[in-house]
């Protein structure tokens, strides 16, 4: 199976005019994130990060404003991800019925009237895999958050890391400008489902990952 890249998003919010704060990818080898500040000043993040991750290779940068951040972004995936036996994963990042991700990056892409980037990169969803191949219910009740699927089914390393008990809080980490924990908090999350995928592959085969292409549909 190609080498899996897991990627994960924070955001102001859900509404169309909510911008991406923070975008990361846990490649085979270690880590790139990349931070907005909305214009303000920065402590050293990477530093920071470093202290609590002491076993993972991190690189972080940071970027005045989200169409500084996206297109950062965007020369990562054309150097990095484009070219390479990859398949990008993310935890209900696109699913048949919708997902968080990817449709909100495709409206910030195109609010800034940026090229899509994830041109001939296949992806594939561990959200459906894990709830059609794994048993994720406890008290009678299912499972599907990825922190709390992560605590079923990984060794609970990676949620150590996290500063935040939900995605909620990193709204308000990023508007009190901890971007730090902010980006903790993106890492950790991209680790997480770094380590299902992996718990998917092993345990499921690889035809339960149902890959598609994210190269736009052109009419003929």
């Amino acid at each position: 199976m190609l080498d899996q890249v897991a990627f994960d998003i924070e955001t102001t919010g859900f509404d169309v005019d909510d911008e991406v704060t923070t975008v990361g990818f846990a490649l085979p080898m270690g880590v790139r994130a990349f931070a907005q500040t909305s214009g303000r000043g920065s402590d050293d993040i990477e530093a920071s990060v470093k202290a609590r991750l002491a076993e993972t290779l991190v690189n972080i940068s940071t970027h005045p404003d989200e169409a500084a951040l996206l297109a950062a972004v965007t020369e990562f995936v054309a150097e990095r991800i484009q070219d390479a036996d990859v398949l990008l994963i993310a935890y209900n990042g696109e699913v048949w019925s919708g997902g968080f991700d990817l449709p909100f990056l495709r409206t910030r892409f195109a609010r800034h009237e940026l090229a899509w980037p994830f041109v001939d990169v296949p992806y594939a969803d561990v959200l459906p895999v894990v709830s059609d191949r794994f048993n994720t219910t406890v008290d009678g009740e299912e499972q599907h958050g990825l922190a709390a699927v992560y605590e079923l089914l990984g060794d609970g390393s990676h949620s150590d890391i996290d500063p935040f008990e939900d995605s909620a809080a990193a709204v308000t980490a990023f508007e009190e400008g901890r971007f730090d924990e902010l980006v903790l908090h993106n890492v950790a999350d991209i680790l997480r489902t770094q380590a299902l995928g992996r718990v998917a592959e092993r345990y499921c085969g690889k035809a339960e990952f149902n890959v598609k292409s994210l190269t736009p549909t052109r009419d003929a």
